[in-house]
């Protein structure tokens, strides 16, 4: 007789299944809330010790400060260090020197060298001595950020005396710390080589609506005056963990949920890396009331940095046109703190044209990844061994390139070439934003904070002693969510003991675990419904904000304020005839062979839409060690390759039927020949015009090409 309860034993087969692996889910859940609760005990624990040592750099490497900025006549809370190689580690004592700028946006000092392969790791790998400008947690009292760029510019020089034979010291500018390194080298280019700008905004107004809301907020809170309550109550003070706060409400599903729950599911291989990046993300540093008020007031809402309406380190207004040596740009599409439209934007809006470019002489090249988010341009294994090695190699080859604008693409097989680009090509350059709102907030600003200092501030400042500024800082949510985790908590130490036994007994639940399955649906869900409320927020923030500053009434009030220009300065690229053109007629048969070679190459590398790495190499290798170059000095070359540009703006047919007269002897005009061909061996030498130019040249310089 057949079994009755055969039919059913499927059913309790898979009953018995799921209990199993309901029973391990259970068993893994708690191991992991356990060790996941350790990991947040040592994070609250890392913080408060890290805040008794005075919050040190982050650092990776060993380093040496050479140079105190409290040593100063305006004493700074910056020093310059330098960083030491590694055992076996061999710094070229000619290779030019690289400083690094971190970002002072509320975290310390460290990102870009916090791990072997960072910046500072593939700096050194190139053998380039590094330095670093590092910071204390609290400024000196009294220090303006006119004080700390008077002081890099010192550091600079120190750097300048320690490599007097080297090339002057690029400048590798991280998020913030960027637009302090371009306004630095536009104020003093001569002591400053070229300059990398990773994650840097420049163009604070740009943007796409709807996609970068972050721009908006400065309006809606009536600009400056609120950072300046802020240091009031603060006693001079502003705390950066509000700087931080700001960041981590871009993304509220990130910070509420996504960043600890992968620390939960993971929590066996994610714990190092969590404590390590941590170690940084809460390390909040302050600025006093006249440094978050130029930054605030001048920068973010103001927007006067592109505009040329920055006073510098020299006491000079800055104009970004005076930068000489070439700009290195990365930027990401996945970077919701600064998109490509900031990081890009503004070299339409200070040059104009690429025809403004090529006029002074300029070398611009930009880099934009497309995923990335703004921490990973700086953090990420993958992003510095990609992109942050081509960066580094761009610094030397990119002055071989002729003046314009150029992207840089990294092929598959990781190397890089250089695509001649337009303003009309810039990906996100943003030019096209409509800035009369953004006036209106400046304008808006600048009527409230006068008020405020006038009439509010001074009541406010008693109320700022040591201790309220203390008890208000000391109640941040940032800080109460790290007491809360810390062995402050008797509780956090309870869960901690149970930890070595955990380890020793870790049952860790198949990631195909039914259960496992459902928690991650569910954060799914949650992710979905923060995502959601964010995009809601940032539409209404956006909606409230045109609505505010983009109405008849506001620009009727506002009249008076005008649109910001295009570009710094009235001076255009038909200035060279203005000046004279007899003068210009008889500089194209002046000088010589050096001359006549960079005239070339300008001309060629005009034409050419694109330029391979390689041929950069190629032509670095072939005019090295030549006779007619080795008396010359880099700064002497880098004048002359400037004349033959303004020859070739200023008539280029008449400085190419010139050359001749510069190449005069056989062998001068063959070893032109052989460059002027090396420098089409790339695939930019595909294009038909650069193969035209260079047949041209050939029949100019045929009559004596052979010894």
């Amino acid at each position: 007789m057949e079994n009755p309860f055969t039919a059913y034993m499927p059913m309790f087969s898979e009953g018995a299944a799921l209990m199993q692996e309901a029973l391990a889910y259970q068993v893994d859940f708690g191991q992991r809330m356990t060790l996941f609760l350790d990991t947040k005990r040592e994070q609250g624990d890392n913080f408060i010790e890290e805040n008794r040592k005075g919050l040190p750099p982050v650092l990776h490497f060993d380093y040496e400060v050479i140079f105190n900025g409290r040593d100063l006549d305006n004493p700074v809370n910056y020093s310059l260090a330098r960083i030491t190689p590694e055992e076996g580690q061999e710094i070229a004592p000619d290779a030019r020197p690289v400083v690094i700028i971190d970002p002072r946006a509320g975290h310390g000092p460290g990102i870009g060298g916090f791990r072997k392969e960072s910046e500072v790791g593939m700096v050194m790998r190139k053998n380039h001595p590094v330095y670093f400008l590092i910071f204390t947690q609290e400024p000196v009292r009294g220090q303006t950020l006119a004080h700390v760029f008077k002081a890099h510019i010192e550091f600079l020089k120190v750097i300048r005396m320690f490599h007097p034979e080297a090339e002057r010291p690029a400048i590798i500018g991280n998020c913030q710390g960027g637009w302090a390194a371009a306004l630095i080298a536009a104020d003093r280019p001569d002591i400053t080589g070229p300059l990398i700008l990773n994650g840097s905004p420049l163009s604070y107004w740009a943007g796409r609506d709807t996609q970068n809301p972050m721009r908006y907020r400065g309006g809606l809170f009536g600009g400056v005056w609120l950072a300046s309550l802020s240091a009031d109550l603060g006693n001079g003070l502003f705390d950066g963990a509000q700087l931080v706060w700001g960041f981590e409400d871009l993304n509220p599903s990130n910070s509420l949920w996504k960043k600890d729950y992968n620390l939960w599911q993971s929590v066996d291989t994610e714990r190092d890396r969590y404590i390590f990046f941590e170690r940084w993300w809460n390390g909040f540093v302050f600025m006093t009331k006249e440094e978050i008020q130029f930054v605030v007031r001048d920068l973010f809402v103001g927007n006067r940095l592109e505009e040329g309406q920055v006073e510098g380190g020299s006491g000079e207004i800055v104009d970004l046109r005076k930068l000489k040596d070439p700009v290195i740009l990365f930027a990401s599409r996945g970077d919701n703190i600064t998109p490509p439209e900031q990081a890009l934007g503004w070299i339409e809006r200070v040059w104009g044209s690429v025809e403004d470019i090529k006029a002074r002489n300029q070398i611009i090249v930009y880099l934009l990844h497309e995923e990335v988010g703004h921490l990973g341009i700086f953090v990420s294994r993958k992003v510095v061994e990609r992109e942050h090695k081509e960066l580094i190699d761009c610094v030397d080859l990119a002055k071989r390139l002729a003046p314009g604008l150029y992207e840089m693409v990294i092929k598959e097989d990781g190397e890089a070439r250089f695509e001649v680009r337009d303003l009309s090509q810039l990906h996100g350059g943003g030019g096209d934003y409509n800035a009369r709102p953004f006036e209106h907030v400046r304008k808006t600003s600048e009527m409230i904070a006068e008020l405020y200092e006038s009439a509010v501030s001074p009541l406010m400042k008693p109320w700022g002693t040591e201790l309220t500024a203390t008890l208000i800082r000391e109640s941040s949510p940032l800080r109460q969510r790290l007491y809360a985790v810390s062995s402050m908590n008797p509780a956090a130490r309870a869960a901690s003991a149970w930890t070595p036994y955990v380890r020793e007994h870790r049952m860790e639940a198949p990631a195909d675990n039914t259960f496992r399955k459902v928690e991650r649906a569910y954060s799914d869900a949650l992710v979905a419904l923060l995502d959601g409320y964010r995009d809601l927020r940032d539409s209404t923030c956006e909606l409230l904000f045109y609505s505010m500053y983009d109405n008849p009434m506001a620009h009727f009030f506002f009249q008076e304020a005008v649109d910001m220009p295009d570009t710094p300065l009235d001076v255009g690229v038909g200035t060279l005839e203005e000046n004279g053109g007899d003068h210009w007629i008889s500089r194209m048969v002046e000088g010589g062979f050096f001359q006549g070679l960079m005239r070339g190459l300008v001309a060629l590398g005009r034409v050419k839409q694109v330029v391979d790495k390689q041929e950069l190499v190629t032509l670095k290798a072939l005019m090295k060690g030549r006779k007619h170059l080795q008396d010359m000095t880099k700064r002497e070359a880098k004048k002359v390759v400037g004349e033959q540009v303004q020859l070739l703006n200023f008539n280029r047919e008449l400085a190419i039927s010139t050359l001749p007269e510069l190449l005069r002897t056989p062998e001068d005009r063959l070893t032109a020949l052989t460059i002027f061909r090396a420098s089409l061996q790339g695939p930019g030498g595909e294009d038909p015009a650069a193969k035209r130019l260079l047949s041209h040249l050939e029949e100019l310089l045929k009559d004596r090409q052979t010894l």
